[in-house]
């Protein structure tokens, strides 16, 4: 038998029919569902250090569990020292099995390690149903060794939904398990 993610049969199970009585939806393909999840890391300083890019590319490797790829500079900026071409940070994207896995991880053992946390804020959200998370702080993660971190940063987290509004898709990532402030 195949592996199925905890968050994943979670959303068969019980997510799915949640949304339906909340929203009415009449068939099960119009409840909105998780479609990628999209990890990504600038890295300002790589102008002048190239080491850097690798940094970043092996600490988001290690993260996801997914090998992360630098991001290229599209246009030159004289002011920054930037050329076009040039490497100035890392993502991943994640989709499927290991998504549900990201979000499970997230949700349960690394967002509790963030310092006074409250709860993330519902005001991250784009008008077309998905969502931007910022961690300030890499070492959240348990995959990442704290004595082994040259410096601090942080990562910005994009969820994307197949929800048309954000009430919807604020309404799914809860269900998740996303643990939003309550106003």
């Amino acid at each position: 038998m195949a592996y199925i993610p905890r968050l994943k049969e979670e959303y068969k199970s019980r997510v799915i029919s949640a949304l339906t009585e909340e929203f009415g939806y009449k068939n099960v393909m119009q409840v909105p569902k998780l479609e990628k999840i999209v990890i990504s890391r600038g890295v300002g300083a790589a102008v002048s250090d190239k080491k850097l890019i690798d940094y970043a590319v092996e600490e988001l490797t290690k993260i996801t569990g997914q090998k992360a790829v630098p991001t290229i500079s599209k246009k030159d900026v004289a002011s920054f020292k930037l050329r076009k071409g040039m490497p100035i940070g890392a993502k991943v994207t994640l989709r499927g099995e290991r998504m549900y896995e990201f979000l499970d991880r997230l949700i349960t053992s690394s967002l509790p390690r963030v310092r006074d946390f409250s709860g993330i804020k519902s005001t991250g959200f784009d008008g077309r149903g998905n969502y931007n998370l910022g961690v300030l702080e890499q070492i959240i993660f348990p995959e990442i060794d704290i004595d082994k971190v040259n410096k601090i940063a942080g990562m910005d987290i994009t969820f994307v939904t197949s929800a048309n509004t954000d009430k919807e898709a604020k309404s799914l990532l809860a269900q998740l398990g996303l643990p939003f402030k309550k106003n």
